[in-house]
Order: C-alpha cells, then sequence, then structure tokens
C-alpha cells in the first residue's frame, strides 16, 4: 500500500536555516539618491531578475514609495509579479517581441514593449501598434536599431514613449562613453519620442548631460558601487545570514571538507553552517573568505560545498547550534575578495534565502 501524500499546505513549514535581510531604508534612499544625481532627469529602476535577486514583492512597493515611477524587466516571464504591484504602463519589457504571440501579451496587459530592431518595429506595427519603448545600439553591439537604420521610416510611425541606448563603459573613465553620448544625441534628433534615456547606475554617476529624461539604475539600488563617485553614497541593501547546524570539535591533523584542503593546525572548534553554493555562495569564496558574528571574523575552512561551509569558532566561542552568523555582503569588499562582479554576488543569492 503506497504512503499517503500530504499536503504542505495542512502542515507549516520549519524555521529556515538562511535567511536574507533587506534594509529598506538604505533601499528607499538609494533610489532617492541617484534620482537627485540624475539631475533633471527622472530616476526609474530596473527590476529585472527579480530586482537583482532580492525578490520584486519585496523591493518594488519600497520604490514606488519612494517616488519610483518607470520599471524595467527583461523577460516576458517577469511582466506578471511586477503588475501585481505596479501600473502596467510603467513596465518596460527589454527583450521586445520576438513574435505575434509577444506583442498580444503585451497589448493584453498593458505594458510597454522595447523594440530591439527593425524586424520588431514591423512587428509591433502589425499587431496595431500603440506605445511602445526603442532601444538605439550606440555601440555596446548587443540588443538594439542599428545607427545605420534610425532614418528608417518606420520608426516615424511608431508612438514612442522612451528612446533609449546602453552605455558599454560606464564603469571605466572610458573615451567611448562621449562617443555613446554623441551617437544618441544624434539618433534622438530624428526619431521622435516623448523621453530620452541613456544613463544606468554607473552613467549617473558620469555626471547630468548624461541623464537626459530618464534615468535606469539598477545596480546601484541594491547596495552596488560601479563608480567611486558612489562611495559612501550608496548603502548596504542585502544583509544574508546563515544558521549554524553543528558545532564540532577537531583535532590537530584533522582535515576539513572535500580533497582536504584544509588541515587542522591545532585543536579547534568549528561550526558547520547552513550554505553553499546552491545558496550562490560559490566555491571561489575558498581560503579567501569569512563570515561574521557581531565584530568577531569566522574564516572559512576548506572547500565551500553545495548546502555547507564550516568555519572557525575561536573568534566566537558562545555561538552554539542553531544561533546565526552574517555573510559579509558589502559589494564591492565582497567583490574584490571573490573576484565576483557585484552583479553576480547580488543576482546568484540562492532562492532557499527566506526574505
Amino acid at each position: 500500500m503506497g504512503r499517503r501524500a500530504i499536503s504542505t499546505k495542512m502542515v507549516e513549514l520549519p524555521p529556515p536555516t538562511l535567511r536574507l535581510g533587506l534594509d529598506h531604508a538604505a533601499l528607499a534612499d538609494n533610489w532617492r539618491c541617484l534620482d537627485h544625481l540624475s539631475g533633471n532627469a527622472k530616476a526609474g529602476a530596473a527590476v529585472k531578475g527579480n530586482a537583482y535577486g532580492l525578490g520584486v514583492a519585496h523591493v518594488l512597493p519600497t520604490l514606488i514609495a519612494a517616488g519610483a515611477r518607470n520599471f524595467f524587466v527583461a523577460h516576458w516571464s517577469e511582466v506578471p509579479d511586477v503588475i501585481a504591484l505596479a501600473d502596467p504602463g510603467s513596465v518596460s519589457v527589454l527583450h521586445g517581441p520576438m513574435n505575434p504571440a509577444d506583442a498580444a501579451f503585451a497589448r493584453a496587459t498593458g505594458v510597454k514593449p522595447v523594440l530591439n530592431s527593425l524586424h520588431q518595429v514591423a512587428l509591433w506595427l502589425e499587431s496595431g501598434g500603440g506605445t511602445c519603448d526603442v532601444m538605439i545600439d550606440s555601440g555596446i553591439n548587443r540588443l538594439g536599431i542599428s545607427m545605420q537604420d534610425i532614418g528608417n521610416p518606420s520608426l516615424q510611425n511608431l508612438e514612442i514613449e522612451v528612446l533609449m541606448s546602453h552605455l558599454a563603459s560606464a564603469d571605466e573613465d572610458s573615451e567611448f562613453n562621449a562617443v555613446q553620448l554623441e551617437r544618441f544625441r544624434a539618433a534622438a534628433q530624428v526619431i521622435p519620442a516623448k523621453m530620452l534615456s541613456l544613463a544606468n547606475s554607473a552613467g549617473i554617476a558620469l555626471g547630468r548631460e548624461y541623464g537626459f529624461d530618464l534615468t535606469r539604475p539598477g545596480l546601484a539600488l541594491y547596495g552596488g558601487v560601479p563608480r567611486p563617485e558612489l562611495a559612501g553614497k550608496i548603502r548596504q541593501v542585502a544583509r544574508p545570514e546563515a544558521a549554524i547546524l553543528q558545532r564540532r570539535q577537531i583535532r590537530t591533523g584533522d582535515t576539513v571538507g572535500y580533497n582536504a584542503v584544509f588541515t587542522a593546525p591545532h585543536d579547534m572548534e568549528v561550526g558547520v553552517v547552513s550554505l553553499g553554493y546552491a545558496d550562490g555562495f560559490l566555491r571561489c569564496w575558498t581560503g579567501r573568505g569569512a563570515l561574521a558574528c557581531g565584530g568577531a571574523r569566522l574564516p572559512l575552512l576548506g572547500k565551500v560545498s553545495m548546502d555547507m561551509v564550516v568555519i572557525d569558532l575561536s573568534a566566537a566561542p558562545h555561538l552554539r547550534e542553531g544561533d546565526w552568523v552574517e555573510v559579509p555582503y558589502d559589494l564591492p569588499k565582497s567583490s574584490e575578495i571573490s573576484g565576483l562582479s557585484q552583479y553576480e554576488l547580488l543576482t546568484g543569492l540562492g532562492q532557499r534565502f527566506r526574505r
């Protein structure tokens, strides 16, 4: 006789061993800071990738309360979660329509497709047209209408709300930033649109001439610092924590974890922590990182596993099973230690964190 399936709706889940604290005050302050730095432009918000991994449902209400009114996602699949909280007309889908079904979805939901090619322009017009955004490729050579096509007559038939482009090297002091700025200005002279948008987070820091009418910050909203001009102005938002699963003693000469890459130089008290590369804490942290408790640094011992890491508890002998430790996540510092980009650190945070 088979076992009876039990619905989890009838049983309360046990407490988590991973949690992700979000500093909503810092998030709101970051948006207000970027809005101010945008000059005469208004700051929108990139909420693609589930708000850079932090959770649209948790992030979007705070951004709306702070004053954000324009939101950007990449995939059509991201639309339902966003329009459950925001005006559909405020949402732009960056990948644009690939087929009539995409165009029909945009029309039915009221979100704006971002048209990236003459093919997408034709597809949108054939579906009935209406309000849309348009991306110009000013040199990054990803999505966007080529500069040689900006004079195509079909563009004059569009109802363009935002004409945009994307900077390739805004996080660097590159001469190419000025090149893209001039190309975008040239495109804006021949393509009619209600608003112009060029700057991402790093682009905002390049100066107000990059702001135009609307900026599209992403990383800096969530605590990232892509340029030194933003250091000291952008606050940390994501604060991951993990629970200690087991406290144990190891003896001199004992090894820890896969491939025995760490050997105890003396008797040690260690903690096994519920955190691993399945949670976005990748193996590049091996031998480099540390967790923390208050001001105490708790070095990682051995390799990062899928679901566990081991830490040295010498600096915090009071910690016991079930206690929480901090995962230091100041993004610029964590990027320097791990070798991961600030974007990867955020978007890689796994779904097992209770937000």
